[in-house]
């Protein structure tokens, strides 16, 4: 059977070809990515960048929206003009308001831990208590964690449960009783 014509032969590289150029205009045409919600939603694909963030009350260059004043020799500060002339009418102000409530929210607590890690930590602690090499020879402690992982575990699970620990040690102290 024949080869395919073309595929023996070797490729030359074209020297001449600028593909920076094409590389450049290649991006030139992509939408812009827009991670704010509040934004996407007010954003005008037929305007610019610059037009969309003015009607919004945002602004497109930090410098430009809070200049840092040049001092004079003498220690005076240097009038700028024709900053303050061209004000810019604000179209969307619920963008920035939104914005405003949204960062004004408390933060979220996001510090859990796995069911199966609080499990093993209430296990170990109900079976052997403060003794940590007793709990490493186990035969639940599956990673075969050291003493000072399983230490290190259970102060986790202290700091991030502190009220349910203390139900769980409250708890615990009515069967140490009994057993006695």
């Amino acid at each position: 059977m024949p080869k395919a014509k073309g595929k023996s032969r070797r490729h030359k590289y074209s020297y001449n070809l600028n593909r920076k150029r094409l590389y450049r205009s290649a991006r030139r045409r992509a939408a812009p990515r827009i991670a704010c919600s509040h934004i996407r939603h007010a954003w005008d694909p037929s305007k610019s960048v610059a037009q969309n963030l003015a009607e919004m009350g945002l602004s497109e260059d930090p410098n430009k929206a809070l200049p840092i004043p040049k001092k004079l020799v003498s220690g005076v500060e240097a009038e700028s003009s024709g900053q303050q002339s061209g004000k810019k009418i604000v179209r969307k102000p619920y963008v920035v308001n939104e914005m405003e409530y949204e960062a004004s929210l408390p933060e979220k607590k996001s510090n859990t831990l796995s069911r199966d890690l609080i499990d093993y930590v209430q296990y170990m602690i109900q079976n052997h208590g403060e003794n940590y090499k007793e709990m490493a020879r186990d035969e639940k402690n599956y990673y075969q964690d050291t003493p000072k992982q399983i230490k290190r575990k259970i102060n986790v699970y202290k700091n991030f449960y502190p009220e349910e620990y203390k139900e769980f040690m409250a708890s615990l102290k009515p069967e140490k009783m009994d057993v006695q």
